[in-house]
């Protein structure tokens, strides 16, 4: 099958993370992680539909119980979607990521790994992802080890149908192989960069969510 970027028209659903009680079931857990990497997966594939950014400015940002770790991060972007206009959000994207030539920072790991795209981090992605029966869908034009395809990726090991591969301790190799390793710095130069506002209140959250994934998967050792 092809793990496919979610559809720019279609937004995830948007909630305060953390909003599920002490007595949710893992599977609700599990949900609303996949709902996160989702809403990622669109927030840093292209620019925020207004759809989209119309859901976030209306979530709620405080979770039921209080000093969540995601919760400080997690008001921090709704409140810069909050302050910026639809237009200036998808400004900012372009700025950022895209025009023509060479981006002001990179979205793919191949570089934060070894100076350069399409390199071996980018061999080694693809020979996994087909181990787990997963391609690039040829419509996009972006390769695999685009930040927003691996979080696409890693909502489908959380949410797929098939229990062989979409499991935790997958869901941990992928991680830990492909995203770890550089994911905390590519979210240092979103934050640093002076034109970065709606951006860098969202590398932040994702930071933040990185940080709480690779706990969570420490305690599976």
């Amino acid at each position: 099958m092809n793990a496919s970027l979610p559809d720019s028209s279609g937004p995830v659903p948007v909630k305060a993370p953390g909003s599920t009680s002490a007595a949710s079931s893992a599977l609700d857990e599990e949900t609303a992680r996949a709902e996160i990497y989702g809403l990622l997966s669109q927030l840093f594939y292209a620019p925020p539909p207004p759809e989209l950014l119309s859901q976030m400015r209306v979530a709620a940002t405080e979770a039921p119980a209080a000093g969540g770790f995601l919760e400080e991060p997690w008001r921090g972007l709704v409140a810069a979607a909050r302050e910026m206009d639809d237009q200036g959000i998808h400004d900012e994207y372009i700025a950022l990521y895209g025009g023509v030539g060479k981006p002001e920072i990179y979205l793919y790991g191949s570089h934060y790994l070894s100076g350069f795209l399409n390199e071996k981090p980018l061999a080694r992605l693809r020979t996994d992802l087909a181990d787990l029966g997963l391609a690039r869908n040829e419509a996009m034009s972006e390769t695999e080890d685009h930040f927003a395809y691996l979080c696409e990726v890693m909502r489908y090991l959380i949410a797929g149908d098939d229990a062989g591969v979409s499991n935790l301790a997958r869901q941990r190799d992928f991680f830990a192989q492909h995203m770890l390793p550089w994911a905390a710095r590519m979210c240092e130069t979103i934050s640093a960069h002076p034109r970065a506002r709606f951006n860098a209140r969202l590398a932040v959250f994702a930071s933040a969510f990185v940080s709480v994934e690779s706990q969570g998967f420490d305690m599976l050792d």
